[in-house]
């Protein structure tokens, strides 16, 4: 297969994922079915039309508006088939053709869709962080990093995070973290391996401490605003997956 055509079917998956991640974005905070019913618009409950379903061209012709009722569609659908498209090419393009690639594409279709909920809703649905967890170890008895990387991973990434929560309200007396945050981070434990796991740990850590500080420092938030850590370390497993180990390397230079 040359590298055109495996391009071109990477970014067709990519876009036909991202109108099926949208359905789970919108659906599972609601609690409802991502399987039936089918695709219908928020407002007037209007079924869409097969043609409609076309990512990113079918918002395009309808405007960004329902063909029945007209009320406007959020131009987040588009962006995210496009968004996922171009994520799945740069992990194409990370670790080539080959079967690693699906377990990677499965990986930040989660982190897309965990991204975006905890965003909106700050939650993050067990439905994808448990089931990840197993996933990833699973996928880890036969790609990299290794099954004990993974489970080290998980046991790590969930410990560290469960550890900093439950300090945090020993010493204040009251929740600073949520339980999703842990369950993500194993889940991303799971698939990266312990090493990735830290470094998608300190890349969310150091971009949540910049937008909270430029949101106090604006005077849009306080010490007690809730960050979407979810949204961060989503942000920060897919970095880590292309600058991961480039980035230990360079650490590992100062000594």
């Amino acid at each position: 297969m040359t590298a055109a055509i495996a391009t071109g079917i990477v970014a067709a998956v990519g876009l036909a994922v991202g109108s099926f991640l949208n359905v789970c974005m919108y659906r599972l905070p609601r609690g409802e079915s991502v399987v039936t019913p089918p695709s219908r618009c928020p407002s007037c409950g209007h079924r869409l039309r097969w043609f409609d379903n076309v990512p990113v061209l079918g918002w395009l012709v309808l405007r960004g508006r329902c063909r029945s009722c007209r009320t406007a569609i959020s131009p987040r659908y588009p962006l995210v088939e496009v968004a996922t498209a171009g994520f799945f090419l740069l992990q194409l393009w990370q670790v080539g053709w080959a079967p690693l690639l699906a377990v990677r594409l499965l990986f930040v279709s989660a982190m897309i869709v965990l991204f975006v909920i905890d965003l909106q809703h700050r939650i993050l649905p067990n439905v994808i962080t448990l089931p990840g967890i197993v996933v990833g170890l699973v996928a880890c008895l036969f790609f990299e990093p290794g099954w004990r990387s993974s489970l080290i991973g998980v046991a790590a990434g969930g410990g560290v995070l469960w550890a900093i929560g439950e300090a945090y309200f020993r010493i204040r007396g009251e929740e600073g973290m949520g339980f999703g945050d842990v369950k993500m981070l194993a889940m991303i434990g799971a698939f990266l391996g312990w090493q990735l796991m830290l470094v998608t740990l300190l890349l969310a850590s150091l971009a949540g401490s910049i937008i909270g500080g430029t949101m106090i420092a604006i005077d849009r938030g306080n010490m007690k605003y809730a960050l979407p850590l979810g949204s961060f370390l989503a942000l920060g497993a897919i970095v880590a997956t292309h600058l991961g180990y480039p980035l230990i390397e360079w650490y590992a230079n100062f000594y």
